[in-house]
This record gives C-alpha cells, sequence and structure tokens, in this order.
C-alpha cells in the first residue's frame, strides 16, 4: 500500500509540473507562429524604415508567460525584436476570455479557454474568477517590464509621454559611445479586447483607466454587457451601458476600438462617436472577403471621425501572410478614403500564424515601395497617422467650464 500511495504521488506530482511547466509554453507555441515568407529588402527599404516612426496598434503578448525584455524562441513580439524591427510605439492589449471552439461565426459567452491558463501560468487566485483582475494583472505585468527595462521600454498615457518618447528618440539619433548602446526606447501602450472586463459595472472603466489603459474595443469574440461582437450569437448593437461607456472613455481620453464589434455595434458607434476611433486590427473586405472585416462602409465611417485603420499580417485579415497582401489592403484604404485613415495592427501574439515577427517589418516598407507608395505616404501608414491618432485622442474631453474627468 505505502508503495503504491508513494507512486500515485510521484504521478500526481509530475502531471502538476507538466501543468505548471510545460503546458503554457506547449500551447503557446502551438498557437503563435511564425512561418517565414521570402522577402527581398533594398538598401532603399532598409534606409527607409531606420528612419520611420514605426506604430503597431495590436499586440496580445501579455496573455502568456514569458520574458517580455528578453530574446524569445516563440511568439512574435518581445522588447529585442520591437527594437531590431525599429517599433517605435507598441500597444499591448489585455485579452481575458475567450470561448471554447472559438471561430469568427457565432460564439456563446458561456465557456472560457483562459480560466485554466490563468492557473497554469500561476497567476494570483483573483484572477481565476475575474476578468477585471486579469486585465488589472496584465497592467501589472506591463509595468514590471517598464520598471526592469533600464529606459528601454516607457510607458505611454498621455500626449506627453508621446512627446517625451519622441523626444527621446531624437537624441538618441545625436548620441555616441555607450549612451548609443541600447537603441532608441519603445513606448508601450496599453488596451483591452473586449469591454466584458467592466463585468457590467461602468466604474470599472475608472480602474482600468487609473491602470493605465487607453483604448478599449467593446467586444472579443462574444457578445457582452457593453455591445453584440462579430462572432458572438445574437450580434446585437451598443447596448444603453455601452453608449454610457462610449461618452466615458472619450471624456477621459481612451480610444474607441471598433475591432471585433458587430456590424450593428460598429454603426451605432460611428453614429454617437465625438472622437477618432480605430479599428486596432484586422483587413478590409475589398481585398479578403471574411466577416471578421470592414466593409468600404465602415471603413468611410471610420475615416469621418478622423480615425485609423490597422491592417494585420495573418491569413484572415489579408487572405495571406505576405508583406505584399498586408500593402494591397493597405492600399485600399489609401484609395478609398485617404493616406491619413490606415496603420499597422499585426494581432501578433494573438493565436495567428505570420509570415515575420516584430523584427522583420521592414518587409512592410519594401512591400509598401513595390507598390509604389511615397516615403512620406509610408511614414504616415507605418506610425504617423497613429502618432497624429494618438496625440489628440488621448487627451481628456474637457468641455469649457467643466472639471477634467
Amino acid at each position: 500500500m505505502g508503495r503504491w500511495l508513494v507512486a500515485g504521488g510521484v504521478i500526481v506530482v509530475l502531471a502538476l509540473l507538466g501543468f505548471f511547466g510545460l503546458a503554457p509554453v506547449i500551447v503557446e507555441r502551438s498557437m503563435n507562429r511564425v512561418e517565414p515568407v521570402s522577402v527581398r529588402i533594398t538598401p532603399q527599404a532598409r534606409d527607409l524604415h531606420r528612419r520611420l516612426f514605426v506604430a503597431d496598434m495590436h499586440a496580445d503578448t501579455l496573455l502568456w508567460q514569458r520574458d517580455l525584455l528578453g530574446s524569445g524562441a516563440r511568439g512574435q513580439v518581445d522588447l529585442p525584436r520591437l527594437e531590431a524591427g525599429n517599433v517605435a510605439l507598441q500597444v499591448f492589449s489585455s485579452v481575458t476570455k475567450t470561448p471554447k471552439h472559438q471561430n469568427y461565426d457565432a460564439n456563446g459567452a458561456d465557456s472560457d479557454n483562459i480560466t485554466l491558463l490563468t492557473i497554469a501560468q500561476r497567476q494570483p487566485p483573483r484572477t481565476w474568477t475575474s476578468l477585471l483582475e486579469r486585465s488589472l494583472w496584465h497592467a501589472r505585468k506591463l509595468t514590471r517590464a517598464i520598471a526592469g527595462s533600464n529606459g528601454r521600454l516607457r510607458a505611454v498615457r498621455s500626449p506627453a509621454d508621446l512627446d517625451r518618447l519622441l523626444r527621446a528618440r531624437a537624441d538618441w539619433t545625436r548620441c555616441f559611445g555607450d549612451a548609443c548602446l541600447t537603441g532608441p526606447p519603445v513606448g508601450a501602450m496599453l488596451s483591452i479586447e473586449g469591454l466584458q472586463d467592466l463585468e457590467g459595472d461602468i466604474r470599472n472603466l475608472d480602474r482600468l483607466y487609473d491602470a493605465g489603459f487607453r483604448m478599449a474595443g467593446m467586444a472579443h469574440f462574444f457578445d457582452n454587457e457593453v455591445a453584440g461582437s462579430m462572432h458572438g450569437l445574437a450580434k446585437r448593437g451598443l447596448t444603453p451601458l455601452g453608449r454610457q461607456v462610449i461618452a466615458r472613455m472619450e471624456a477621459r481620453g481612451m480610444v474607441v476600438d471598433v475591432a471585433h464589434a458587430s456590424h450593428a455595434a460598429v454603426a451605432d458607434i460611428l453614429r454617437i462617436a465625438r472622437r477618432p476611433v480605430v479599428s486596432s486590427h484586422g483587413g478590409v473586405q475589398a481585398t479578403c472577403r471574411v466577416n471578421r472585416n470592414l466593409t468600404d462602409d465602415e471603413i468611410r465611417g471610420i475615416a469621418r471621425t478622423g480615425g485609423v485603420v490597422g491592417i494585420g499580417y495573418w491569413e484572415a485579415a489579408v487572405c495571406s501572410t505576405s508583406p505584399a497582401a498586408v500593402a494591397r489592403a493597405i492600399a485600399h484604404v489609401r484609395d478609398l478614403v485617404g493616406i491619413a485613415h490606415v496603420g499597422l495592427g499585426s494581432d501578433f501574439d494573438g493565436a495567428v500564424t505570420t509570415g515575420f515577427d516584430a523584427s522583420q517589418l521592414a518587409g512592410v516598407t519594401q512591400a509598401l515601395l513595390d507598390r509604389g507608395f511615397t516615403a512620406d505616404e509610408i511614414a504616415r501608414v507605418m506610425g504617423g497617422n497613429v502618432l497624429r491618432l494618438l496625440h489628440a485622442g488621448l487627451a481628456p474631453a474637457v468641455a469649457p467650464g467643466a472639471t477634467q474627468p
């Protein structure tokens, strides 16, 4: 009997070690893959890319259990790869719930893949049952990474933070000796993928804002208390709470993201928005007919707000994983509504397979050059448009005579 108890104990210990040690790694390796595509980068493209302010509006890196500051062997984003790709600003999204058997067509809200992941990653027990706490945990992860980066990674929460980042990067171009060894600093901003995190209480928006979140999508892969999802069951528009949330976000200086929202919710958002909105990551139906992607009318609506459409790099966004397909979608938005309204939204580390990672973004610059974009147009696409939008959108909207929210 004693031997059987010992053997049973060993089996339990091995199972726990496998669950807590190996499972998160195995899961991520299966979901965030790079299958390289061949791209020839000309000296012209490399030189241009080095001079750009590159901004990516969406990466899900905080979901995974790995060191953001170290060179990783899995996934698509970490600080060394951002530096190698000359990324100046990375928006890090907080993913808190995804349904089992997730698909682009119809998902209920009655299941969740991420609960088991939070346990396997040994996150605090409060994150096992609270979506709000999961986002607050992601914010703390990023804060710790910034604190440990020796200035290489810098928080962006305000227009003043953007100005400081720009000055620091400009100063780096004039540095010499040891001061140049670490490369220019990278800005990091927090976003939320679906406001199910509010748990039905608008007061939680202020907790998220105080934790550093400055962008949020209304829904992810299922309908919630705020809005319908493109992938939900009802696919309804904004709820009364959702309308309150939009107004509160705009007042605080949080950018509204329509990615994953149902067509009805997108229409509602564009009808009531008073500040520029974004579609942080995705594609356009004109070049890749997937229900996840934006119609031309939706692109026009985003442009009317002064917003930006972020083009992703995965198959369902651009019907390929090549930089040429990314450039094709970007060209469609430019031709439809103008160069001011298109940017990058990779969805790196978002359970997608891509043809390149964050270190290889010069391939997108090359594809835009190959398509005939001018250097000025490329500068706007690769980050200038996002910089302009955030500089305005992160400022709280305070009416004359009113106190700041």
